[in-house]
């Protein structure tokens, strides 16, 4: 018959207060070893969950921001004029030009307004117009006198193909537009704005009016909710800067307004700089109590 093993009262008790030591150990030893093995990232094992959670996307702006512009200072016409003619000094009238830019408020990704202006008083922007027809065709003819600088056919698409795009705008003649197609000029011309496009107006049917309007006008195009458009020569005067906004502003108006219901395009903001100088936001008016007289501002 086994007789049982006597273990002493003391001795039990502290054996049991040893495995209980040991025990808080070892799970201290296991939490210290968690919080010292890190990642790549730099976060602990223990970070798990944090990092297991998807981020959250940060949302992404619908709209161009603009800024308030009750605090910001604004100009009229002729005060605006002044301060960009001491950025001019020295310079001559005919080489810098006046530029227009007209914020809007309008979403991003929407539709754009673009057109062509032919201003009340004309801006020399000295353009180079590109002409694709027959060479030796009445069309040419036409778009010679008028005053394009590069005309033909399989000339320009060879001369668009090496990289030689001698030109800032291109008119297209309804007869050849399935040529040009064949052709594959859209992936050279298309990021540039250049592709002749029935859209916009570009392939036409009478060249020579075309090319007229083109020398005659100024094309303005929406990039980032902002228009710019070249609104005069340095030496014009006061009031021809102010005829030719009037007919800009109107004209922009219109093309909002031709927009469909949905989208909503309001101007915000329109400031007036030029080649060399700064930006000056304009109030509205035409001269404030303090502006020069207009002849002072129309001779450098």
């Amino acid at each position: 018959m086994n007789t049982p093993l006597l273990v002493p009262r003391a001795s039990l008790q502290h054996l049991r207060t040893s495995v209980q030591l040991n025990a808080h150990l070892l799970a201290l030893r296991n939490a210290n070893l968690r919080t010292s093995v890190r990642h790549a990232s730099g976060k602990s094992i223990g970070d798990k969950r944090e990092r297991d959670q998807p981020k959250k996307k940060k949302k992404s702006r619908t709209v161009f921001k603009q800024y308030d512009l009750k605090n910001a200072e604004q100009f009229s016409l002729c005060d605006a004029m002044r301060y960009i003619q001491a950025f001019e000094v020295g310079r001559p009238s005919n080489s810098p030009k006046y530029d227009l830019a007209v914020r809007l408020r309008t979403i991003k990704n929407g539709p754009t307004v673009r057109n062509r202006l032919r201003l009340p008083h004309a801006v020399n922007t000295s353009l180079r117009i590109c002409v694709i027809c027959p060479p030796d065709s009445k069309h040419a003819e036409a778009a010679k006198k008028a005053g394009a600088s590069v005309i033909g056919e399989e000339t320009v698409f060879d001369a668009v193909k090496e990289g030689r795009i001698e030109f800032d705008r291109c008119i297209c003649h309804q007869d050849s537009a399935g040529k040009m197609n064949k052709a594959g000029l859209g992936k050279i011309l298309g990021p540039r704005g250049l592709m002749p496009s029935a859209k916009f107006g570009t392939i036409v049917k009478d060249v020579g009016a075309s090319v007229k309007g083109l020398i005659g006008g100024s094309e303005y195009r929406e990039r980032n909710g902002v228009l710019r458009m070249a609104i005069g020569q340095l030496g014009f005067t006061p009031e021809e800067i102010q005829t030719n906004i009037k007919a800009f502003m109107s004209e922009v108006k219109k093309d909002i307004a031709l927009l469909s219901d949905r989208i909503n395009k309001e101007i915000h903001e329109v400031v007036l700089s030029s080649t060399n100088a700064p930006g000056f936001t304009l109030n509205g008016e035409f001269r404030s109590p303090d502006s020069p007289p207009t002849r002072d501002l129309s001779v450098l």
